[in-house]
C-alpha cells in the first residue's frame, strides 16, 4: 500500500508538480489501465481517497485518475486499432460460450435424473456415477468462463469448492438422514429413491444446477451496471451509494429465478413446494461466488466452513444422544425438527451465512477497487 505520508510530502505546496510524483509511483498501474476508471479503482486500492486527491489539486480520485491517464504515453494505440476487428470477433464467440455454457449443468443433471428413474439395480449405480461426473465437468466448464470465472491468481486461494460440495451433499441427503435419525434410524444406506429408509431429495440438486444459468447472467448484469455506475460517479462515496442497490437487486433477481426453478422442478420429482432451504443455499453460494471472483476469498471460505460444520453437527448430535447419559445433546435439534421439520437446519445455517456474506458484500463490492481487473490489483 502506498505510504500516504510520502504522498503528502509529494503534494506539498513546494512541489512543482505533485501529480508527477504520483505518476512515478503508480506508472505500471497507469500504463496497464484501459481507461481512467481502472486508475481510480487502483488508487483507491492503494489507500488514496477523495481527501488525498484534494492535496493533489483535484476535487476527487476520478479527476486525478483522468489526469494520470492523460499523461501516460500510449504508442500502442495504432497497433490496437489494427487488431480491433479480430478481437471483436473473438469477443462475440466468447459471448456465445458464456451464454450457452451455463445451461449445460442443468441439462445434464436433468438427463441424469431421467436415467436414474428408468434404471434399476447395478445399472442405476452406473447411471448415478456417470451423471455425477458429467455434471461436475459441466459445472467446471461453466464456471471457468464468464462473470463467475475465478481469475487465475485467485483460483489457488479460494478453496471453497470442497465446502460447496459438502453443502450440496447435505441438500440431497441431509434432511432425509436427520428425519430418519430422529425417528430412530436409519437401518441401512440410501437406495437412491425418495421413499426409502434414507430418502434422497433430488429436486434441490436439479434446481441448483439449473440456477447456474441465471446466476451467471445476473452476475454479468451486476458487473455491467457496476461499471456504468463507476463511469458516472464523481467520488468514491457516490459510487458506493449507487452500487449497493445494484448488488441487492442482483441478489433479489437471482432469488426470484431460483424460486421459479424450484417450483418448476418440484412437481416432476414428486417433491414439496418451494423450499426455503434451497433458496437460502442458492443465495449463499451466489454471494460467495460474487465475493470470490472480486478477490475477497477469506470471508466466503470461513462462512462456508462454519455452515458446513453446523449442518454436519445437527444429525451428529442426534446420534450422539443415543449414548448413555448424552440424551441432552440431541434435544435442541430434535425440538427444532419437531417444530419446523428437518429443513429448518439448512434454512437457519444457510440463511445466516447468506445474510452475513450479503452484509459483507454490500461493503466490499461497493468499493471502486473491487472492480479492478486482476492484473490491475497490484
Amino acid at each position: 500500500m502506498t505510504d500516504l505520508s510520502e504522498l503528502d510530502r509529494g503534494a506539498a505546496p513546494g512541489a512543482a508538480d505533485p501529480v508527477k510524483v504520483l505518476l512515478h509511483r503508480h506508472r505500471e498501474l497507469c500504463e496497464r489501465a484501459v481507461d481512467p476508471l481502472e486508475i481510480a479503482a487502483g488508487l483507491e486500492a492503494h489507500g488514496i481517497t477523495d481527501r488525498t486527491a484534494a492535496r493533489f489539486r483535484h476535487r476527487d480520485v476520478f479527476s486525478l485518475a483522468e489526469e494520470l491517464y492523460a499523461r501516460v504515453p500510449r504508442d500502442a494505440d495504432t497497433a490496437a486499432d489494427a487488431s480491433a476487428a479480430p478481437a471483436r470477433e473473438g469477443d462475440r464467440r466468447r459471448s456465445v460460450a458464456v451464454l450457452l455454457l451455463p445451461l449445460l449443468p442443468g441439462t445434464l443433471c436433468a438427463a441424469a435424473l431421467i436415467a436414474l428413474a428408468r434404471t434399476h439395480g447395478q445399472t442405476r449405480l452406473y447411471a448415478a456415477a456417470a451423471g455425477v461426473v458429467a455434471v461436475a465437468l459441466a459445472l467446471r466448464a461453466a464456471l471457468r468462463r464468464g462473470p463467475l470465472a475465478l481469475p487465475v491468481a485467485l483460483a489457488s486461494r479460494s478453496a471453497t469448492g470442497s465446502w460447496t460440495c459438502w453443502l450440496l451433499v447435505y441438500a440431497v441427503l441431509g434432511d432425509g438422514l436427520l428425519r430418519t435419525a430422529v425417528a430412530g434410524g436409519p437401518d441401512g444406506l440410501p437406495d437412491g429413491t425418495a421413499g426409502g429408509d434414507w430418502p434422497l431429495a433430488l429436486a434441490p440438486l436439479l434446481a441448483l444446477t439449473l440456477a447456474v444459468a441465471p446466476a451467471t447472467w445476473t452476475a454479468g448484469l451486476f458487473l455491467t451496471h457496476a461499471r456504468r455506475k463507476l463511469a458516472a460517479s464523481r467520488g468514491l462515496e457516490d459510487f458506493a451509494a449507487s452500487v449497493r442497490p445494484v448488488l441487492l437487486g442482483a441478489v433479489a433477481l437471482f432469488l426470484g429465478a431460483l424460486a421459479a426453478l424450484v417450483a418448476l422442478c418440484a412437481p416432476f420429482l414428486d417433491a414439496g413446494p418451494v423450499s426455503p432451504a434451497v433458496l437460502a443455499l442458492g443465495v449463499l453460494l451466489f454471494v460467495t461466488r460474487l465475493l470470490t471472483v472480486h478477490g475477497f476469498t477469506h470471508a466466503p471460505r470461513v462462512i462456508l466452513m462454519l455452515t458446513t460444520v453446523a449442518q454436519v453437527l445437527a444429525p451428529a448430535t442426534v446420534f450422539a444422544a443415543r449414548l448413555p447419559g448424552c440424551a441432552a445433546l440431541g434435544a435442541p435439534v430434535e425440538a427444532l425438527t419437531a417444530a419446523s421439520g428437518p429443513s429448518a437446519v439448512p434454512v437457519l445455517t444457510c440463511g445466516a451465512g447468506a445474510l452475513t456474506l450479503l452484509v459483507h458484500a454490500s461493503r466490499t463490492l461497493a468499493r471502486a477497487s473491487a472492480h479492478l481487473r486482476p492484473e490491475q490489483a497490484r
